[in-house]
Order: C-alpha cells, then structure tokens, then sequence
C-alpha cells in the first residue's frame, strides 16, 4: 500500500499533537507543514522530518488528505483552499467561528465531493467509546468542564474554546438539537466569556445543564447521564466511568426502605455501580486513524463536518443568549 500523503496546517499546540501522530502512523507520509512562526515550523518539521512551507497553497497538489490546527478565524479560508479541489479536510474544533462560516464549510465539501472530519475529539475518549453498547435515552444531563486559564485561543470565549466538546457530546447523545436556551457567563480576564452556565431543553423533554470556565484552579471534566433506567457518571479528564443499572438495584433499596427500625443504610455500600471497562487508547492517535480510514475507504467519519456544524450553531446561540442576559441585567 502506498503511504496516504497528508499536510499539516498549523504548528501550535493541536498542530504539534496531529504532526506527532501522523509521524506514528503506519501506511501515512507527513508531506509538509504550514505555519507563520518561522522559528516554530522549522523546529517542528524538523523533529518529524518533513517540509516546511509558509502557504498552505503550496500544499495543494502535494496531498491527498490535510489537517487544518490554525486559529478558528482562518478556518474558512484554509480548508476552502483544499475542500475546492476535492481535498479531505480533518478540521480542529470549533468548526468555525460562526453558524455561517460553518455551513458555507459543509456546503463547500458536498460541492466537490469531499468530506470534512471535526477534531472534537472527546468522541474517541475511551469513557465516552465505552458507551457505545449501551442503550441511551437520556433524561437530564449533567457536565462540568473548567480548567486553568490557557493563555491561548483567546480568539473566542470559553464556549466556543471548551465547552463545544460538551455541546456535541449532548448533541450527539440526544440525537437532536435543543429548542429553548438558558445562559449566563462572563468575561474575566479576556474579552469574550470565561465561564458559562447553560441549560439546554430538547423536544423529547431532555435537559442538559452545562458549566464550563477557564479560570479554574484545578481540571475537573465530568459527564453524567440519567436516562429512564440507567445513570452514567464520566471522569472525562481521568478517562474513567461507572454505570448504575436500575434494574441491578431496585429489589435491594425497596428491601433498605421497608426496614423502619435501626440505623439508615449506608447508600454508596447499598447501591451497585459497575465500573465501565476501557482502553488506553489515546483519542488523537483513534481520531487521525478515523480520518485516514475514512480517506482510503470513502467511510463516513465519526465526526462529520454536518456534527462540527450543529456544534457551533448551539455554541452561537449560547453566546447570544448570554450577552442578551447581559444586557438584560
């Protein structure tokens, strides 16, 4: 099999991950890079062997497949280089800085018969992998993401920088999009939000109540789902998780209740949670093999640029919701 040539745009921190796992991959030649930081790129391509150029235009032609890690604002323009000439697109999270841009994405590869991959890739943490047997209707939605402050992407506010993760795991484990938006947020040390409080409604009745900052002292990212018969609490972070099957415990806690006399039981010995089997798999490396996969096969991602798209829009609203909140107040 010959090698899958790809291109890299973008050398910062995502760009240095995705230049580190293409070197790893079998069957995959890192034909160049693209960076502004002149000192940066020669370093990077330099550690992985390849080609340094300071257009990604020098790149079209050369590749067969491109990983677009450059600031959300140049996404458009960019990946509309490589999506214009049937080119396979892996974009970095968010898709772009607006519902508009993001669309015009979307549209852009169906015209010319190419696919767009969005690096959300919290889909490939191996707690969220671990679901994927299971049958999910959930009923309310409960997540935590806050960090230290990064001192990078300060080109958009902590929703479209952490919590869009967030957004497009509830998205995609409700299976459609909300109807009504509740938010709060503000910015502390940069000009968009820092923190943000959200509770998104969806027609079947679910609600997903979403906390997100950058102003945290410790990272703390949790996921938890209460559907009809099972709650699912996930250690994003510690990639780590446990699932309580209503069915494994009613017979037990009903028996707890009738005993009226003596001491309360004790509810965490009382209730049984079975810890979710995972794999040490790391995201990125199971996200680019998606992407290359999907380039050689012509298989849908698991992340499609329709996904990234409905991501932003909510990730839109939420910020429009929090500045009418603003301004209300």
């Amino acid at each position: 099999m010959k090698p899958l040539r790809v291109g890299l745009v973008g050398a910062g921190r995502m760009g240095r991950l995705h230049a580190r796992v293409y070197s790893e991959l079998p069957d995959v030649q890192l034909i160049g890079l693209v960076d502004i930081d002149s000192a940066r790129l020669a370093s990077l391509a330099q550690r992985y062997g390849t080609r340094s150029f300071t257009n990604p235009q020098q790149l079209v032609g050369q590749v067969q497949a491109v990983s677009i890690a450059s600031p959300t604002d140049t996404h458009l323009q960019i990946a509309g280089l490589f999506l214009a000439q049937g080119i396979p697109a892996l974009i970095e999270k968010p898709l772009a800085p607006s519902a508009e841009q993001a669309e015009q994405l979307v549209s852009l590869a169906q015209r010319h018969n190419t696919f767009i991959q969005v690096g959300h890739s919290e889909r490939f943490n191996p707690a969220v992998r671990a679901l994927d047997g299971y049958d999910l209707s959930p009923r309310f939605i409960e997540v935590v993401r806050v960090s230290p402050f990064p001192f990078r992407s300060m080109d958009v506010g902590v929703v479209l920088d952490m919590m869009i993760h967030d957004i497009d795991l509830v998205l995609h484990f409700v299976g459609s999009e909300p109807v009504a938006i509740d938010a709060v947020g503000a910015g502390v040390l940069a000009e968009h939000e820092d923190l943000a409080n959200v509770r998104l409604r969806f027609a079947n009745g679910c609600v997903a109540n979403l906390s997100c900052s950058r102003l945290a002292l410790a990272t703390q990212r949790t996921f938890r789902i209460f559907s009809d018969d099972l709650y699912i609490s996930l250690d994003l972070h510690a990639k780590a998780g446990f699932v309580v099957d209503k069915f494994q415990n009613t017979d037990r806690i009903k028996q707890a209740l009738t005993k009226v006399n003596g001491p309360a039981p004790d509810w965490t010995q009382l209730v049984q949670a079975t810890p979710l089997v995972l794999d040490d798999a790391e995201p990125m490396r199971l996200q680019l093999e998606n992407f290359t996969n999907c380039v050689r096969t012509g298989a849908a991602p698991v992340v499609s640029g329709s996904d990234g798209a409905a991501a932003v829009s909510v990730a839109e609203a939420i910020v429009e919701a929090i500045k009418t909140h603003s301004q209300a107040n």
